[in-house]
């Protein structure tokens, strides 16, 4: 994984809460941290923002670090907790369908799916938030998806695996965003325990021979992330207790009517609930968000306002796409975040755009409590 220290950025070095130790043992208090300006765009032309939005960003915000992936290294991640859960990459718009009575992966082909490939959709707008990750993050209540892996290897079904969209790489629009390139095709799996991790099986689905690899757990990171291109390990997230929030394209649910249906959104904002990082949001009468939020201190932090089992808080809810200048930031909202070590930080976004008015661009201060 790449690790880059955003510039063009307004980086100071964070508060640090552990002192020194002089030679006569007195301790040495390190001075607080007086915030952070971060804009997310790499000094580069590999790793950058752009409108395609290409990138998943990782913040630290105890220490201002910000690392960077493209969105297509990984496919699948296997939970390295106690349990045995297994999610999709939602920002390639992946979805998996269950293949009922199937549990030998080389009997299925592209006929004995072909009712399936219909359902196990994204964005289609029908009936199909079971064949996505729930995107509150509570993975281990989660009923849809893929399955707890069982004990029992008879319980693990086959299933059909679409494997979403590539990032774009067309031309684009100043102002316009785009999320998804080609289509990636579909691979059948079939995941198994081994020996205290996983064993993954896939393949093509008109393949006949299957290929099989071993998932060892890391109690470090919240997952170990897999990609059928290397079919290796790739490193993705930076370990559980060093991230905070992620900028990415998700795959969200949006209320179709009579029902929830999935749906892709861009500039999305998780937090890391695997890691224990909450927070909440704050709302201002209009013209008082700045105001409110260079005022707010320690002390009017709400802590049962904050949320631990939604990594959406902050989500799409900080910015519109139907604003008066089309995408912007809504300048009455901030939020609070309670980090892994239980330090408070407020954050607001000043913009969505870059100083062209290209989407994939954001921009946002925090500031410890």
């Amino acid at each position: 994984m790449k690790i880059n220290k955003l510039l063009p950025l307004l980086f100071a070095f964070p508060f640090i809460f552990h002192s020194c130790v002089k030679e006569d043992d007195s301790p040495i208090v390190i001075p607080p941290f007086e915030g952070k300006v971060v804009t997310l765009l790499a000094d580069d032309k590999i790793n950058k923002g752009d409108p395609t939005e290409a990138n998943q960003f990782w913040i630290e915000l105890g220490t201002g670090k910000v690392s960077i992936t493209h969105r297509e290294n990984w496919d699948l991640g296997f939970y390295s907790g106690d349990d045995f859960r297994v999610i999709l990459n939602s920002s390639l718009v992946m979805s998996v369908g269950k293949i009922e009575n199937a549990i030998n992966i080389d009997a299925v082909n592209s006929q004995t799916v072909a009712s399936l490939k219909s359902l196990v959709q994204v964005a289609n707008f029908q009936n199909n938030s079971q064949y996505i990750d729930n995107p509150n993050g509570q993975i281990l209540a989660q009923t849809t998806g893929i399955d707890e892996i069982k004990l029992d290897e008879n319980q693990n079904n086959v299933y059909l695996l679409n494997m979403g969209h590539k990032t774009y790489t067309g031309s684009t629009t100043v102002g316009s965003v785009y999320t998804m390139g080609e289509a990636r095709g579909w691979k059948k799996i079939r995941i198994l325990r081994h020996n205290g991790g996983y064993k993954i099986q896939y393949a093509d689905l008109d393949d006949t021979n299957h290929k099989e690899f071993i998932v060892t757990k890391d109690s470090n990171y919240n997952h170990q992330f897999f990609s059928f291109k290397t079919e290796n390990y790739v490193e993705i997230q930076p370990r559980k207790m060093n991230w905070d929030l992620s900028f990415t394209v998700f795959t969200n649910l949006t209320n179709a009517g009579s029902f929830m249906t999935s749906y892709v959104y861009p500039d999305f904002i998780i937090s890391n609930t695997l890691g224990n990082v909450s927070a909440y949001e704050v709302v201002t009468a209009a013209g008082q968000g700045e105001t409110e939020y260079t005022n707010f201190k320690l002390e009017n932090v709400e802590p049962s306002k904050l949320v631990s089992n939604d990594q959406r808080i902050i989500g799409s809810n900080w910015r519109t796409t139907t604003g008066a200048n089309g995408a912007e930031v809504y300048s009455n909202k901030f939020y609070i975040i309670k980090n892994s070590v239980g330090l408070y930080y407020k954050l607001r976004f000043l913009r969505i755009k870059d100083e062209a008015g290209n989407r994939g661009y954001p921009q946002f201060e925090y500031k410890p409590l």
